[in-house]
């Protein structure tokens, strides 16, 4: 008969062991606490690694980080208030002009005219409505059951949002090297250059979905603008911008904007216009799935479509919109660090000899 084995355990080692468990407590009500500001520094850090390559492209022209930075900035800032100026005027006007035209489209498919009149004729939508509205409410019904204050908090701290980003944004892009640079400082030889080919993998992915991200969206959003005007619809600035939004959702975006488009447009006009719209819609979604997306992405973001996916549901079940868009960079990121792990622990000596080999 073996002797029990008895295990001691140092109270040294308890006391690690308790103060790890508190600070990683601390740390997840520290971000509980402060989403909102987490989010702004990394929509700010993502802005910023978009914006980078050029940064570095006029440092390699001879201007020194901080006025390659700030032209950077300012010829970016410039580029969106010039965008705002040209769209947000007819959005302007465009949205208060549906505001206006909702109570004639309700009058007809309450009267079961229009293209939606079926709705009232066949399945009584409208008198369903009315029913839920005289037993919860109108706010019930939409999900607003919140206080008017909340609204208003939430519009002021969107603004407070905006305006810190843009901060963030610059000053990201003065300091962010200098920043890495001296974290890195702090690691040893092999280490030290493990670590900097990851980053560098990582800033290739972030930088180069969140850039191909906003272009695609854009040339969505404008074709999605022409063909409104083609169509004939009042509202084809405000519905493309809609779709540029949507956009930039990887998936389901363009598909939930182009769905919201077509109701929109089969409400103001008619089913053939609105037909016309989703499959002009549909065509340009594969061009821009087999032709736009490989061209802009090449391969800066490695990850199978299933990936994807998957990778865009846990982020939107996180953080809703906020997760699905970042969803994909992280993704691509993790895959990095995971492939650089993988590779270490396989043979350190040869990741040794590969990562002292490549370009610092």
């Amino acid at each position: 008969m073996q002797d029990a084995r008895v295990i001691t355990v140092r109270p040294q080692t308890v006391l690690v062991v308790l103060g790890v468990t508190v600070l990683v407590g601390l740390g997840l009500v520290l971000v509980y606490r402060a989403w909102h500001v987490i989010t702004w520094i990394l929509i700010a850090a993502l802005l910023a690694a978009a914006l980078n390559p050029a940064v570095e492209a006029l440092e390699r022209r001879g201007l020194n980080r901080p006025r390659a930075a700030t032209v950077v900035f300012a010829v970016a800032l410039v580029l969106v208030s010039a965008l705002g100026l040209l769209v947000i005027p007819p959005l302007v006007s465009q949205v208060a002009n549906f505001a206006d035209a909702v109570p004639r489209y309700v009058d007809d498919l309450t009267a079961g005219r229009g293209p939606l009149g079926f709705l009232q004729n066949r399945y009584q939508i409208v008198d369903r409505i009315e029913a839920a509205i005289h037993e919860q409410g109108a706010a019930g019904v939409v999900g607003l059951s919140g206080p008017v204050v909340g609204v208003v908090k939430s519009v002021v701290t969107a603004v407070a949002g905006v305006i810190t980003i843009i901060f963030l944004t610059y000053f990201m892009l003065l300091e962010g090297p200098r920043t890495i640079a001296g974290l890195l400082s702090l690691f040893s030889g092999p280490t030290r250059v493990r670590l900097e080919r990851v980053g560098a993998e990582i800033y290739r992915t972030i930088s180069g979905y969140v850039t191909g991200n906003l272009l695609i969206s854009v040339i969505a959003g404008s074709f999605a603008a022409v063909v409104l005007f083609a169509v004939g619809s009042d509202f084809a600035i405000a519905l493309g911008l809609l779709v540029a939004i949507f956009d930039l959702i990887p998936l389901a975006g363009a598909t939930v904007g182009t769905i919201v488009v077509a109701v929109v447009v089969v409400i103001e006009t008619d089913w053939l216009r609105g037909l016309i719209v989703v499959a002009s819609l549909v065509a340009y979604q594969q061009i821009e799935n087999n032709l736009i997306q490989p061209l802009v992405y090449k391969r800066m973001v490695e990850l199978s479509p299933l990936a994807v996916l998957c990778a865009v549901l846990i982020g939107a079940e996180l953080a809703g919109i906020f997760g699905a868009l970042v969803a994909i960079p992280i993704a691509g990121s993790l895959l990095a660090v995971g492939r650089e792990l993988v590779v270490h622990r396989r043979d350190p000596a040869t990741s040794h000899e590969i990562l002292d080999s490549t370009p610092s």
